[in-house]
């Protein structure tokens, strides 16, 4: 095998693991009770608008930074608001966009899920990697991200 080809198969083999890695781990979090009470798509998006500074996000933004496509993230948005775990605002400079944050309801769900999701993924992350190994899996994939979407994207997770 030449050394383009070797190249070639090493970053393809690399990819499928980390993505193999992702679907696994993803199935087993998904296996805990605390996901009973919201699903791990809505918890994405309680989980991002927790850590917003402002406490409210443009719907724009918060696609950025969860993984569904625009229309899905509105049907979402609305189940969540329908459930009480999220609320709608106009902001005062732009009377044509809608602001998303949390309501109380919907902030004590993120923490409490956000609790036992971290138990879970400690668990799992012990288990298999040393701290080491964790500081050099951050690196990576922090490289990764950056390299794809720029700094500012790598920084948000």
């Amino acid at each position: 095998m030449t050394s383009a080809a070797a190249h070639r198969r090493l970053a393809t083999d690399a990819w499928e693991s980390l993505l193999r890695s992702q679907v696994a781990v993803m199935r087993e979090l998904h296996k805990e009770p605390i996901f009973k009470k919201v699903g791990s798509r809505e918890y994405d998006v309680l989980f991002n608008l927790s850590r917003c500074p402002t406490g409210w996000l443009r719907l724009n933004e918060l696609n950025d930074n969860v993984l569904l496509t625009q229309p899905s993230i509105s049907r979402l948005v609305d189940r969540l608001e329908a459930r009480g775990l999220i609320q709608r605002k106009t902001p005062d400079d732009d009377r044509r966009g809608v602001l998303i944050g949390l309501t109380e309801a919907g902030a004590a769900l993120q923490k409490e899920v956000g609790r036992a999701h971290v138990q879970n993924i400690m668990q799992i992350m012990e288990d298999a990697l040393t701290d080491e190994e964790m500081a050099t899996l951050l690196e990576l994939t922090t490289k990764l991200r950056s390299s794809v979407a720029g700094p500012a994207s790598a920084s948000m997770s």
